[in-house]
């Protein structure tokens, strides 16, 4: 059998798993197991244990419980609440300011906590009650929420980069800052356009009545602290790693403690959220690393196929497409995968494919690692079966229906695939700030 036929019946065996309901890293590390034993024979079981070593010697991997713990103390100790009402307040007086404002919390809740579900779930219990009650447009809302839980693994610290450096063996710091940029560039092409939206179309979201804008001046700048405490976390943990003082696993760990100690320093360390915290953060933190070792097994199968240059011959030589023809063909398929796999399933079942062409092909993989980002989180919303459609019906008012949500994400997703655009077009947008702090 061809190294070809080979690869696709492996591809072909793992998707049937997964239709079957299997979990996703014992669909992958069993397709890798099953393979290599049937090609190598009893010297395949080597495959995983080589995986399994090398994932326990990667030393950035502690940052990943480390974010996760961060995240989740901030979450479970609501101070997000206290962002949301800081933005409700200041942004509140102007056309469409509710739907600004809730953009900036997302943006503050990715840099806390580094996953969209998190994004998601706070911006449908505290934001959307709110937005709906303030007379905002229901599809103007749900589009904003969902967008805006776009950027949770686009801005640092994501967790979902920290999986793609330990797949495409990239450094979790560069991607970080890679990162930054588009996701700033996202957050602003969509606070423009519901500010221009807003602009024309009042009615989709009014401004607070007048009574809503009494507050006195002073009680407005207190609320600022509520803004400033998330930001001084993500200052204290960044600012020592961008300047060199400190390694990447050192500075996930000065933003866990922070965390903790800010949680505390408000009064809302208990023990049920230290608990919660503890519990989610190690669920989430063995899940990602069962995924990472399948991975891993699975892309020392193929790498011992030579199943990355068959298919890059096939590409560039038998049916002469050029570099970017497929890179483009790539990105659509994370679109097509969207519509029923998460993020991280989507990444180890076409990494091991997909990573090691990108660079035969001549890209740079850290380029690479933010078009994956934005293009799954596109995929994400993309009807018919985007996995965030179906999370915001779950979490959404009985008045918001699927009809709504799905035309509520059309504008947002045009505004992704520009933004999409702009840096396949202009790489420099995502590699000028790691080039930049690397470089001195």
């Amino acid at each position: 059998m061809s190294h070809e036929m080979i690869a696709i019946f492996m591809f072909a065996s793992m998707m049937l798993m997964l239709f079957t309901g299997q979990r996703v890293f014992g669909a992958i590390g069993a397709v890798a197991a099953i393979a290599a034993l049937a090609l190598w024979g009893t010297g395949g079981q080597d495959i995983p244990f080589s995986a399994a070593m090398k994932l326990m010697k990667w030393y950035p991997l502690l940052t990943l419980p480390m974010f996760i713990f961060m995240g989740y103390i901030l979450s479970e100790s609501k101070l997000a609440d206290d962002l949301y009402r800081m933005f409700h307040v200041w942004m509140g007086p102007i056309n469409g300011g509710l739907a600004i404002g809730t953009i900036g919390l997302m943006v503050l809740v990715s840099a806390m906590n580094g996953l969209s579900v998190a994004g998601m779930a706070i911006g449908a219990t505290i934001a959307l009650p709110e937005l709906l009650r303030r007379g905002y447009d229901k599809r103007m809302v749900t589009g904003v929420i969902q967008a805006g839980s776009s950027l949770g693994i686009l801005v640092p610290p994501s967790v979902v980069l920290v999986l793609y450096a330990m797949i495409a063996r990239q450094p979790v710091g560069q991607l970080w800052l890679a990162g930054v940029v588009p996701g700033l560039l996202m957050a602003g092409m969509f606070v423009l356009y519901i500010g221009l939206r807003c602009y024309f179309q009042p009615n989709l979201g009014p401004a607070l009545k007048d009574e809503a804008r009494t507050m006195p001046r002073a009680e407005k700048l207190k609320l600022l602290q509520a803004g400033a405490l998330p930001l001084a976390i993500f200052a204290a943990m960044m600012v020592p790693f961008v300047n060199g003082w400190t390694s990447l696993v050192e500075s996930s760990a000065i933003g866990a403690l922070t965390a903790f100690a800010a949680a505390v320093l408000k009064g809302r360390m208990t023990r049920e959220v230290f608990e919660n915290s503890t519990r989610q953060t190690l669920a989430i933190s063995c899940m990602f690393m069962w995924i990472i070792l399948a991975a891993l097994g699975f892309g020392a199968v193929f790498d011992g196929l030579g199943a990355v240059r068959a298919i890059d011959n096939l590409f560039t030589e038998q049916l002469g497409l050029d570099p970017w023809m497929i890179l483009i063909l790539m990105q659509l398929s994370f679109l097509l995968m969207g519509t029923f796999l998460d993020d991280t399933a989507m990444l180890v079942i076409v990494a091991p494919l997909y990573v090691p062409l990108v660079k035969v092909l001549g890209f740079d993989l850290i380029w690479y690692g933010v078009l994956y980002t934005i293009t799954t989180q596109i995929a994400y919303m993309t009807p018919p079966f985007g996995y965030n459609l179906f999370l915001m019906r779950a979490m959404a008012p009985p008045e918001v229906n699927l009809s709504d949500i799905y035309k509520s994400i059309i504008p947002f997703v045009g505004v992704m695939i520009a933004c999409l655009a702009l840096i396949m077009a202009f790489p420099q947008i995502a590699l000028w700030l790691p080039q930049y702090v690397y470089g001195n």
